[in-house]
């Protein structure tokens, strides 16, 4: 869990995709912010280690696997803003979101965070 793999983006628009599995909510005493984290900063290195310039994430596991989102917003944040503190390379980051009320969850925490 947390690994990412890239492959080619076939009919899409994007000219590859970044595969990376999220964790299934279990309560959160499981180490499932660990495991997202893990998805997130292994898809940035990734996409970095490629010479990719921009990525688009969606918000991991909060569908099905069931994962708050915003518990889920949080830590996608602070992640992708570790990244870019350290890290130069990526031009773009963007989140695309499920709902209006995921994206207000996204813009509140960016907001807090320092980021919006």
């Amino acid at each position: 869990m947390g690994k990412a793999v890239v492959t080619r983006g076939g009919k899409l628009s994007a000219r590859y995709v970044i595969h990376t599995a999220g964790p299934v909510w279990k309560g959160g005493q499981q180490g499932e912010s660990k495991l997202l984290g893990d998805s997130y900063l292994n898809s940035l290195y990734l996409a970095k280690s490629r010479g990719f310039r921009t990525i688009a994430f969606p918000s991991i596991s909060t569908g099905v696997y069931g994962y708050p989102i915003a518990e889920a917003c949080k830590i996608a944040l602070s992640t992708v803003k570790e990244f870019v503190e350290k890290e130069d390379g990526l031009k773009l980051i963007t989140f695309v979101l499920f709902s209006q009320q995921d994206l207000r969850t996204y813009e509140k925490e960016a907001s807090k965070s320092g980021l919006g």
